[in-house]
């Protein structure tokens, strides 16, 4: 098995984010750590073809999920397709690929070369994304965006009360996260069972994979904890995309921080495959948007 691997979860629409991930993968994986995207059955033959001259190995979604002892798949098929992914981003550990992997979005890019050494401590265990908000929060409270600081401590709250910890509130994310196939053993095995639950059923009760970890990482203690702050640099909504393009900063200086950047993929539709979707009024708002800062 190997110590490492990198893994994305994709669909038909991000096969262009792919593609383009998968090029800065070939660019700056110094250390060839394997490559895998998984994708629903019915997509393989697309993205094989279309990743054909790239490293990665193309899994099915259906392949992850029926290695899991539990896991009703036509359960999974009638879930919410951003409620199902983080099902199969969670159960991919079942597959005995890697002891931990680096779980990427489809609109990742790295920005400078890589090696295990960025995700993994001296001890071969993974440095886990912890922190508690405080630049989004006051962020969003500059923006008028309470909401946001009130989802985040209701969600957080949730998570902690399930496991009966009681303290500050945490941040697992945001993505990319390195996860480590003996955290996800330990919620199965100390919550999950016990309750004749499925990781299905523990995501439709909250749908939030990186609280469901990170929780269980810090409730069993399955592994040491190396806590790290963003590994990409990630931009969240779109007044902080406007704001750091206005302030010049660029990709080389960012790495000295950061291995990559998340732009959301729905700044970025003119990506989708094959093409944008929408009606013409609904482009062209989005197109006015992305021409005025995506403000």
């Amino acid at each position: 098995m190997n110590p490492l691997a990198l893994y994305c979860k994709s669909y038909s629409t991000d096969l262009r984010r792919v593609i383009r991930l998968m090029q800065s993968i070939e660019r700056f994986n110094k250390t060839h750590i394997p490559v895998y995207v998984s994708v629903p059955e019915v997509e393989l033959p697309l993205f094989r073809e279309h990743l054909a001259h790239t490293s990665v190995e193309v899994i099915s979604d259906e392949g992850i999920l029926r290695a899991s002892p539990r896991i009703d798949l036509a359960h999974v098929a009638r879930m919410h397709g951003a409620v199902a992914q983080q099902v199969v981003k969670s159960e991919f550990w079942r597959l005995g690929l890697a002891e931990a992997y680096v779980c990427l979005d489809s609109d990742a890019v790295f920005i400078r070369p890589f090696s295990s050494d960025d995700f993994l401590a001296a001890d071969g265990y993974p440095y886990t994304v912890l922190d508690e908000a405080h630049d989004l929060l006051e962020s969003a409270m500059q923006h008028g965006r309470q909401r946001i600081v009130d989802d985040f401590v209701r969600e957080a709250a949730s998570m902690q009360q399930t496991f009966g910890r009681y303290g500050r509130h945490y941040s697992f994310g945001p993505f990319p996260l390195v996860w480590h196939r003996k955290v996800w053993e330990s919620l199965d095995s100390n919550y999950l069972q016990p309750r004749g639950l499925s990781f299905a059923d523990a995501i439709m009760q909250t749908p939030i994979e990186s609280r469901w970890y990170g929780e269980s990482l810090l409730a069993y203690q399955a592994i040491p904890l190396h806590p790290c702050q963003a590994l990409f640099k990630v931009y969240h909504y779109a007044w902080q995309l406007d704001r750091e393009t206005r302030s010049g900063i660029t990709h080389e200086q960012l790495s000295a921080l950061y291995c990559g950047v998340i732009y959301q993929s729905a700044w970025e539709r003119e990506m989708d495959w094959p093409r944008e979707g929408g009606s013409l009024l609904s482009r062209m708002g989005r197109q006015l948007r992305r021409k005025l800062g995506r403000i």
